[in-house]
C-alpha cells in the first residue's frame, strides 16, 4: 500500500504543477478515513467544469500512459480518464463538473497517509456520499468502516442533503434507505451517534 500512496504523491505533484483543482476519492480516501484495505488503483476527481475537459484530457495524456487505445474519446464521452502511472498503478480520473464535485474538492484537505505521501483527499463526509452513490457491495462495507472510525465527526445534515440530491439525479432514492440501514447496523455495535435526516 505504501508504494501505491507514494505513486499517488507523484500523480498529485503533476496535477498541482498543472494548476488543476483535484482530490483523491475511492480507496485512498478510504485508507485515510475508514477501515484500510488493500487497493491497487488511484481514484481522483479533477475539476474541469462543463466545456473545459479538452485541455485537461490532453494534459493527462501527456503526463500519464493511457490504459485503453481510445482514451481521449472515452474520457470525453464518459467523463473519466483511464490512465496508468509509470510504475504500473491504474489511475481513474473523473472529470468533475457538478456542484457536489466542486464542493468536494473545495472541502478536501491534506493528510499524511504514509512516509513521503501527503495526499489531498475528500472529506470523510464526502467519501460516504461518493460511496453511497456508487452503491457497490464493497462501497457499503467501506461506509460501515468510515462510520465506525469517524463517529461524531461526520456532517450528517450536509451528507443527507448531498446524497438526497444525487440519489434523485440517479433515480435511486433507495440509496438513502440503504445508508440508514448501514448506519443503524453500526449504531447497534457502537451505540447511538449523532445523525440528522
Amino acid at each position: 500500500m505504501r508504494s501505491l500512496l507514494q505513486a499517488g504523491a507523484r500523480v498529485q505533484a503533476r496535477l498541482r504543477a498543472r494548476g488543476w483543482p483535484f482530490c483523491f476519492i475511492g480507496g485512498v480516501a478510504n485508507f485515510r478515513w475508514g477501515t484500510p484495505r488493500l487497493t491497487n488503483d488511484l481514484d481522483l476527481t479533477v475539476l474541469t467544469g462543463f466545456g473545459g475537459e479538452g485541455p485537461v484530457i490532453a494534459g493527462l495524456l501527456e503526463d500519464f500512459e493511457p490504459r485503453i487505445s481510445d482514451a481521449a474519446e472515452f474520457a470525453t464521452r464518459h467523463r473519466v480518464a483511464l490512465l496508468r502511472t509509470p510504475d504500473g498503478f491504474a489511475i481513474d480520473i473523473a472529470l468533475g463538473a457538478m456542484p457536489f464535485e466542486a464542493a468536494t474538492i473545495e472541502r478536501a484537505t491534506d493528510g499524511e497517509l504514509a512516509e513521503g505521501a501527503v495526499l489531498r483527499t475528500c472529506s470523510a463526509t464526502d467519501l460516504v456520499v461518493h460511496k453511497a452513490f456508487a452503491a457497490r457491495p464493497q462501497d457499503w462495507a467501506d461506509i460501515e468502516g468510515v462510520l465506525l472510525r469517524q463517529r461524531g465527526r461526520l456532517d450528517w445534515p450536509q451528507l443527507w442533503t448531498d446524497l438526497t440530491d444525487l440519489a434523485s439525479l440517479k433515480g435511486e432514492p433507495e440509496l438513502l434507505e440503504e445508508l440508514e440501514r448501514v448506519a443503524r447496523r453500526v449504531e447497534a455495535v457502537i451505540g447511538p451517534f449523532e445523525r440528522a435526516r
